[in-house]
C-alpha cells in the first residue's frame, strides 16, 4: 500500500500497484499485437507514491515507466439500455459489453530505478 502508481491509460486515471491486474479499455500502442504474455511499458505516469514521498508530473513524469504484461482480453458488465414510449405503448431494450483488457503490473520504474526493491 505505500508504493504505488498513478497512470493515465484508455482515457482514465488508474492506481496502479506491483503484482495486482487490472482492466483497462484501450491500448492503442498494442492492439495489433494483443496475445497473452504481451510485454507493455507504460510511461504517461502521472504520480508515484514510494513511502513517504509523493512525486508529480506535469502533466506526467519524466523517466517514470510501469512496466507489466497482459493476462487476457475480458468483458465489462452489460449496460442495458431502455427507451420506453408510454403513450405508444412500445418498449425496446439493448445493451452492449465493453472490451476490456486485463494486465498485470510487473514493476514501477522511475528514474531507470525499480521502486519495488527497497
Amino acid at each position: 500500500m505505500n508504493r504505488y502508481a498513478i497512470i493515465d491509460i484508455g482515457g482514465k486515471q488508474l492506481r496502479v500497484e506491483q503484482g495486482r491486474f487490472h482492466d483497462a479499455r484501450h491500448f492503442a500502442s498494442v492492439r495489433p499485437a494483443l496475445t497473452s504474455n504481451t510485454k507493455i511499458s507504460i510511461n504517461r505516469v502521472l504520480l508515484i507514491r514510494h513511502g513517504s514521498s509523493v512525486t508529480f508530473g506535469y502533466p506526467w513524469l519524466e523517466n517514470a515507466v510501469v512496466r507489466g504484461r497482459i493476462l487476457h482480453g475480458c468483458f465489462k458488465e452489460k449496460l442495458v439500455v431502455q427507451k420506453i414510449h408510454s403513450k405508444k405503448k412500445t418498449r425496446r431494450t439493448s445493451g452492449y459489453r465493453e472490451n476490456m483488457t486485463r494486465f498485470v503490473v510487473d514493476s514501477i520504474l522511475s528514474g531507470g530505478e525499480n521502486l519495488d526493491k527497497s
